[in-house]
């Protein structure tokens, strides 16, 4: 019988030896040193009482010792709740329900996140004597491994719940299980460069991924582009839309040396054609585009070969259906179900939202649009919720966003829906203008109404210096409708 997670991660750090598999602040950490932090944590939380199935919250940074804080929680067996920074005192309350103790990195002890429940410093978890034998992994496979909660742009963030039975079907560390989109990333991660926290879904993953292709974990917080690129010689990160956009701009008018960059994943949102030709123009070969759910994880990724606009072929279960929920043939558009190795189970204690999206035989709803060409590709085209309705009629703003995005004035476009007095709603652009021009709201009206209709064409049109993200990193409408 496999062992749950994280028993391959504690059987990569025993690999590694002497091997570097995390620089920080100037530090080389061992894999022989990170595992003993593993064993030291471990043993802290099994002398605070952390049994399987308690509800730990981690509050912490990208360091080695956070690492191992994070993998030294799910030996025990607990319920992992990742605290990211950017949250309101009611969003961090919320995802603390249920917590018994918190692990902490900060100077404070997280004062500012009040919560029921014992406070574990981590320097002092480190403090246990290292007995030097493996750490028995205690998680059962059917518990709550983590709870991975959702940007909160429509209120309090969802909490997905992912069992560790789950987490040790996830690709990120068996190669035998790579499709060929994360086999030809995975040869890029020589030295992948991680900030924020590791509280984030996307950065642990691809830190795993790192680590079962041999490569480095390399810290820059906060992450200054490009110097950090250039100052940690990173031949990989992560990175959002709105931040590949500035670095690109960055590149093309004060370049520097990118010789060692081979890989940024762009995720959370979805990235444009004529902006990934750009990038490509201006960065060369490097952008993979991932398409992935806090409920599911990844779903598809594009390569820098791919066609731009294409996610690539699906490496999980996809179909594409109608209204009434039947498989359309290819080419149709239709909303995306899939089922993933390692997607979560529902939503943590939301039987009534659980049902809206997790089918009873195992799919999920991803409430996307879009289709599968001949070849088995995939393309996204909208959200279903995200609508204006117009005279009564459903349009989706995802199609108006990207004809927009197609006039030589416009460099992005977002549509939100308005309050009219004629048509109950209107559509509400709000554009970055391509640099030296200005689009004019007729001109958009125009291409708009000849493309899809008067009902679509935008009643109101908001220039902006740049869209405002959720602490996820994704275009925060909400915030654009409330700041116009």
């Amino acid at each position: 019988m496999t062992e749950p997670f994280p028993g391959a991660v504690l059987d990569l750090l025993d690999a590694a030896g002497d091997r570097v598999v995390f620089e920080h602040l100037g530090r080389k950490v061992t894999g022989a040193a990170l595992l003993a932090d593993v064993r030291r944590i471990t043993r802290g939380l099994r002398r605070h009482g952390v049994r399987p199935g308690d509800g730990v919250a981690l509050l912490l940074g990208v360091s080695p010792e956070a690492f191992a804080a994070v993998v030294a929680a799910h030996t025990v067996g607990a319920r992992v709740v990742g605290v990211r920074p950017g949250l309101t005192e009611r969003q961090r309350a919320h995802l603390l329900t249920d917590v018994a103790h918190r692990v902490t990195d900060r100077p404070d002890g997280g004062a500012d996140t009040p919560a029921p429940g014992s406070v574990l410093r981590l320097a002092d978890l480190l403090s246990a004597a290292d007995d030097g034998v493996r750490p028995r992994v205690t998680a059962r496979p059917g518990d709550v491994a983590r709870l991975i909660h959702t940007s909160g742009s429509t209120g309090l963030p969802k909490a997905c719940a992912q069992t560790y039975a789950a987490m040790t079907a996830a690709w990120a560390l068996r190669p035998d299980a790579w499709p060929p989109a994360v086999r030809e990333l995975a040869a890029r991660l020589d030295r992948f460069l991680v900030f924020g926290t590791l509280a984030s879904q996307v950065m642990l993953e691809y830190g795993l991924l790192t680590l079962a292709a041999g490569g480095t974990l390399v810290t820059a917080d906060p992450p200054a582009f490009p110097d950090a690129f250039v100052r940690l010689r990173a031949t990989a990160s992560v990175i959002t839309v709105a931040r590949l956009n500035r670095l690109v701009a960055a590149q093309r008018e004060a370049p520097v040396d990118l010789g060692s960059l081979r890989a940024l994943m762009v995720s959370g949102s979805p990235l444009g054609p004529a902006r990934l030709r750009e990038a490509a123009e201006v960065l060369g070969p490097v952008v993979f585009h991932g398409y992935g759910q806090t409920e599911t994880g990844m779903i598809s990724m594009a390569t820098p070969a791919d066609e731009p606009g294409s996610l690539g072929v699906p490496p999980v279960e996809l179909e594409v259906r109608d209204a009434e929920g039947r498989p359309v043939p290819p080419g149709t558009d239709g909303e995306l179900y899939v089922r993933t190795p390692s997607q979560s189970s529902g939503y943590w204690r939301e039987p009534e939202r659980t049902a809206e999206v997790f089918t009873p035989d195992g799919w999920v709803r991803t409430r996307d649009l879009g289709h599968l060409d001949g070849a088995g590709r995939l393309w996204l085209t909208g959200r279903t919720r995200d609508v204006v309705i117009v005279n009564a009629n459903v349009y989706y703003t995802g199609p108006v966003e990207r004809l927009l995005g197609t006039h030589p004035a416009v460099a992005e476009a977002y549509v939100t829906a308005v309050p009219d007095d004629s048509t109950g709603e209107a559509v509400h652009a709000f554009v970055v203008p391509a640099a030296g021009r200005t689009p004019a709201l007729a001109e958009l009206r125009a291409l708009v109404s000849e493309r899809l209709g008067e009902a679509c064409a935008p009643a109101r049109l908001t220039l902006i210096d740049e869209v405002p993200l959720t602490p996820a990193g994704k275009p925060d409408k909400r915030r654009l409708v409330q700041g116009s």
